[in-house]
């Protein structure tokens, strides 16, 4: 057992260290976006690969899909979405449920989100979140950067109401940001082989649908980069915050007119790689400190990055033993 242990770290340790190299024409890719949309989709976990999803199969029929990108090794809501927008492990960023619930999330802090990268790059630019929980439009999101937050708190329903409204007035974002809350509701009191689960991302993908619509309708589509992301999946029994592959895996789709077509992104890629995906597509170099990357098989012209070792160490030594441990669950 040991011996096995220690050639799954070795094999582990390798993957993290290699560095496929760029194709030649990365220039092209960089920046081509005027626009890009992050849809957030809680506690989804890998599950939409299981429900009748027509809206989320048709935006991502020539999009780049993977039902296991890696979450963060604390399956928690704000772990996840701290980490999706600030780039960083939730080891660095250090929110949590309740840290975020003050909703005093200022730009004075070491790590900022995207969200004050794109303010930075584009003063003038309209930047905007609609969300379930106030704790990310408040908490994670810097509240001192001129950035539209919505806050319809009457559920996904009301908050695809609030999106559709919001595009259908002309506003046209450069950043863009959604929280959908209801199939988390579910996976908490039913858990992920409930049938009413996968109903209930069904009726999400409904929510999808006239999410996109409502964007292409105005013209936004043609440059702009659709994503699609869940920060944690859930167990058998309900609830989340373990390893197991249930709460591990995680659903990323991106769409868009540079994404390579039918792509799968490469089995490093995780949730936290959102951050660099938008930096990119906006043309916003990406910070030092970030641990973020661009996974392969994602643009039709890059070919990936490693994933650093030498950013967020800590986390990289802590993913590497939560992964046996995640490994050893594949079956529950």
């Amino acid at each position: 057992m040991k011996k096995i242990i220690c050639v799954l770290l070795s094999l582990l340790l390798a993957a993290l260290c290699v560095s496929p190299a760029f194709a030649a024409e990365q220039e092209d890719t960089f920046g081509a976006y005027d626009h890009v949309f992050i849809i957030g989709v809680d506690g989804a976990g890998r599950f939409f690969k299981d429900a009748d999803t027509p809206n989320f199969d048709r935006i991502f029929a020539d999009g780049a899909v993977d039902y296991t990108a890696r979450a963060e090794t604390v399956t928690v809501s704000a772990q996840n979405w701290g980490a999706m927008l600030t780039g960083v492990s939730y080891l660095s960023h250090g929110m949590t449920n309740e840290s975020t619930g003050a909703n005093e999330r200022s730009s004075d802090t070491r790590y900022p989100t995207i969200f004050k990268y794109a303010r930075d790059a584009f003063p003038e630019a309209e930047l905007a979140a609609i969300v379930n929980w106030d704790n990310i439009a408040y908490g994670i999101i810097e509240n001192d950067i001129n950035a539209t937050k919505i806050y319809p708190d009457n559920g996904d329903e009301g908050v695809t109401d609030a999106i559709c409204d919001y595009f259908n007035a002309g506003n046209d974002p450069k950043l863009f940001f959604v929280q959908l809350d209801s199939v988390d509701g579910v996976g908490h009191s039913l858990g992920s082989k409930a049938p009413e689960y996968i109903q209930q991302i069904e009726t999400v993908d409904g929510y999808l649908g006239r999410i996109y619509d409502a964007i292409e309708a105005n013209g936004l589509m043609e440059n702009g980069l659709f994503i699609v992301v869940a920060d944690h999946g859930h167990t058998v029994a309900g609830g989340h915050g373990g390893l197991t592959m249930r709460e591990t895996n995680v659903t990323l789709a991106v769409a868009g007119k540079t994404v390579k077509k039918g792509g799968q992104l490469d089995k490093l890629a995780r949730n936290r790689d959102v951050a660099a995906i938008a930096l990119y597509a906006l043309g916003i170099e990406r910070p030092a400190h970030m641990s973020a990357r661009l996974p392969a098989n994602l643009f039709a012209d890059v070919l990936g990055e490693p994933r650093s070792v030498k950013n967020d160490a800590l986390d990289n030594f802590v993913s590497l033993f939560a992964w046996l441990v995640t490994l050893m669950t594949a079956f529950i």
